[in-house]
């Protein structure tokens, strides 16, 4: 048997291990969470491996799946409960080993105890609280449980909220601990004592990408009116070409019908395969056929010219949207077709 994982390999080699195990599709995956400079690294150390032998690849799985399962037993119960269920799987040594990596570097995130709780709950909490104190708690929760509740608040409410979400760059953790207090009397113990970032435009864009059609009409309405730049940034990251898969056949058939084949070929170049099987089977047989012989054929392309392609078709789907010639399904009973 060759050297065990905790005899010899860094980290870096057991993620570059672990992502070769995993296989190309679902590494590629990965690599889209990565900064360019980890992605860098872990190339380098990918490319340095010769093979794989079956024991390293079982060793790395398994270490893998035991710390995932330690991650999920402390976001379940906390850290004492995790370790509880480690040591009666693997024994006290080896959940030590577990509990002390992940605990290294472990934070919990603020509002933790709210992102387990009923949003109509927190709505309770928060509703009459001002549009800074709202946006503050909004932005820390899970984007399902912030879109129910800025879907519920008052119409004249809903914009400046959504707006101070897009605009908020980073909290001290004393304001964090005082909104905290007003929603949970017993605070998490381990809340980060650096300034801590949430909110944004990409945090806004989730949450409206939650919510009824009426109520982002409304918000973005609003916001086209007090700040114009804003809307229009907040506008460009609502769809992604990725949502395509999210599209009926109908849509996507008229979609294929307005961009140009260049630019399709170039997004499909790198698109997941539910995304290539969302637009092929919208094709003809002799269409799909042909695209997929041509991007074959294509060669490495530019990740700046994939990018390019794809702000095009986005921008195409939300003329043909604004337009009602496609119905972008989202959440609430807005789109309902009768």
């Amino acid at each position: 048997m060759s050297k065990g994982l905790n005899q010899g390999l860094s980290g870096r080699q057991k993620a570059a291990l672990l992502l070769i195990s995993l296989g190309p599709e679902v590494s590629a995956q990965i690599f889209k969470h990565l900064r360019d400079d980890e992605i860098e690294q872990l190339t380098l150390e990918i490319a340095n491996v010769r093979n794989v032998n079956s024991s390293e690849k079982e060793m790395i799985l398994a270490e893998f799946h035991q710390i995932c399962m330690a991650q999920e037993y402390i976001s379940q119960g906390g850290i004492n409960y995790a370790k509880e269920i480690l040591e009666k799987a693997l024994g006290t040594q080896k959940a030590f080993d577990i509990i002390n990596r992940l605990t290294a570097t472990l934070q919990v995130r603020p509002f933790d105890f709210a992102r387990k709780a009923d949003p109509n709950q927190i709505l309770n909490f928060i509703q009459n609280e001002n549009a800074q104190t709202i946006a503050l708690v909004l932005s820390y929760l899970q984007f399902e449980q912030a879109a129910v509740i800025l879907s519920s608040l008052p119409q004249e409410k809903q914009a400046e909220v959504a707006r101070r979400i897009a605009v908020m760059d980073s909290t001290s953790p004393e304001v964090i601990s005082q909104v905290e207090r007003v929603l949970e009397q017993k605070l998490s113990a381990t809340v980060t004592q650096d300034y801590t970032s949430a909110g944004g435009i990409e945090s806004i864009v989730q949450i409206l990408n939650g919510v009824d059609r009426g109520t982002e009409r409304t918000i973005l309405d609003s916001l086209e009116i007090q700040d114009p730049e804003l809307a229009e940034e907040i506008k460009k990251r609502m769809f992604v070409f990725e949502d395509i898969v999210n599209v009926d056949n109908r849509s996507i058939q008229r979609i294929i019908r307005d961009i140009e084949n260049a630019d399709l070929q170039l997004a499909l170049k790198v698109a997941s395969e539910e995304v290539r099987e969302a637009v092929f089977r919208n094709m003809s047989k002799r269409m799909s056929d042909t695209f997929k012989e041509e991007m074959e054929y294509m060669g490495p392309v530019r990740l700046r010219d994939v990018e390019e392609a794809q702000t095009r078709i986005v921008a195409t789907i939300r003329r043909l949207e604004e337009s009602g010639e496609i119905i972008i399904a989202r959440g609430g009973g807005d789109d309902i077709i009768v």
